[in-house]
């Protein structure tokens, strides 16, 4: 059992799900303009946390033909059969199940939008068939927790945390575009859409300093939006700075350091903007 489970936070990349939480918090401290309660915490992390591990699993299901058939991903949990497939589905089930009963601990309106939530997970999966847009597509899907955390705290929809949405999703387009260059050759060899496929390693790592630049230009319009002052734009400028580090070490004649920089680096973004607009909101 020790053995599966350590298999299982594997399969779904727990530590990513740690770095898309500050977001999420950030969200509910936007909303409130204080501390939310322990309890409305403990349920937001709850939702993302179901939210986040079911899209993996879906996302690991979906895909696992693909996976074992690319070198790269043969390895992986579910392809190498280290995970019964039955089971993954189960997990499936039980984790959204997970986020509808953390949903309804919240108010009303989270549950309403919890099935859009869930179709969004279930389809970002399929978008590389199709488009190779599906960078984006998956930013905009998993990134949308700061929207969630805010609907968490406040029970409406409002259009403020759309702003450090787009810069969420930006910033998952951006790394996930890097990463992608390693299986741009598989990719073209199976009919698979992706941007490295698409415009190749140049045009890729174009892309991805784009959306990154569009990452900086949403957080700063997101303090303008919030009132937010000096101590939160150190964090933007530092984040920025982090971002530049990682293109610098990623070219086209050198990705060596592709995982370390879409990944590695990445697991501090949204703790520094969460740590500095906390610094600022209560110095």
């Amino acid at each position: 059992m020790t053995r599966k489970l350590s298999k299982f936070f594997t399969m779904i990349d727990f530590g990513h799900t740690l770095f898309g939480l500050p977001f999420a918090y950030l969200g509910a401290f936007l909303a409130l303009s204080d501390l939310p309660s322990v309890s409305q915490l403990w349920w937001i992390t709850l939702a993302m946390f179901a939210a986040r591990s079911a899209a993996l699993c879906l996302n690991r299901l979906i895909d696992r033909a693909i996976d074992r058939a690319n070198p790269r991903t043969s390895g992986w949990v579910l392809p190498a059969g280290e995970l019964p497939v039955a089971g993954v589905w189960v997990l499936v089930v039980v984790f959204f199940a997970l986020l509808f009963w953390a949903a309804a601990q919240l108010n009303p309106l989270c549950v309403q939008l919890a099935p859009l939530a869930v179709i969004a997970l279930w389809v970002y999966s399929y978008t590389k068939r199709f488009t190779w847009w599906c960078h984006l597509l998956l930013g905009m899907a998993v990134g949308i927790g700061p929207v969630g955390g805010w609907i968490a705290i406040t029970g409406s929809f409002d259009w403020q945390p759309l702003v450090l949405w787009l810069a969420v999703a930006c910033w998952i387009a951006g790394f996930d575009t890097m990463y992608a260059v390693q299986d741009i050759d598989f990719d073209r060899a199976h009919g698979l859409y992706s941007i490295p496929a698409r415009f190749g390693v140049s045009g890729a790592l174009r892309f991805s300093s784009a959306f990154h630049l569009c990452t900086v230009l949403f957080l700063v319009l997101n303090g303008l939006v919030m009132g937010l002052g000096i101590w939160y734009y150190g964090g933007v400028l530092f984040t920025a700075l982090l971002l530049l580090y990682e293109h610098l070490i990623v070219t086209p004649n050198n990705l060596a350091r592709v995982n370390f920089a879409s990944f590695r680096i990445n697991h501090y973004v949204g703790l520094i903007i969460f740590v500095m607009t906390i610094i600022d909101m209560f110095r």
